[in-house]
């Protein structure tokens, strides 16, 4: 299936999403966040998609907003996908988790909590997995100040 197929499929489900398959290798996806569940769920389950993989999760700081960026597969069509979600809320930035859709998530929505401070709603065990429990802040996020580095000082 080719990246336009897949756009229109993809693009059929909501009027909300931003689709663009000219400026990457893969689909790139944009899903508001009150749809992220709704669209995950559609991605794995319709058999046109059976998109089963999460091989990454990243936690991203776009300075204004934070996201997340999702890179999916299915390994039954081997097409990927690349979907973001963005909030501009800094002070309690909130998405839903996909864990029981993609159990691989599990550890990488913790370490974008741990890094960044975003919060996965129905998370089952979201803790700091690499900073100690009483660090303060988020070391990933573009306005972190480490007053421990020398070098920033």
């Amino acid at each position: 299936m080719t990246k336009t197929e897949l756009k229109g499929i993809i693009g059929s489900w909501s009027s909300n999403l931003k689709l663009d398959d000219e400026s990457n290798e893969f689909l790139m996806v944009e899903v508001p966040a009150e749809e992220l569940l709704t669209i995950a769920e559609k991605l794995k389950s319709d058999t046109n998609t059976k998109i089963n993989l999460l091989f990454a999760l990243t936690g991203m700081d776009y300075g204004t907003d934070l996201g997340v960026v999702y890179h999916l597969e299915s390994t039954t069509h081997r097409h990927m996908i690349i979907m973001k979600v963005r909030t501009d809320d800094r002070e309690n930035p909130n998405f839903d988790s996909v864990v029981k859709i993609w159990p691989a998530a599990f550890y990488n929505e913790s370490e974008a909590y741990d890094f960044f401070g975003i919060k996965f709603n129905g998370h089952p065990e979201l803790k700091r997995i690499f900073m100690d429990e009483n660090w303060k802040g988020w070391p990933q996020r573009k306005d972190y100040k480490d007053e421990f580095n020398m070098l920033t000082k």
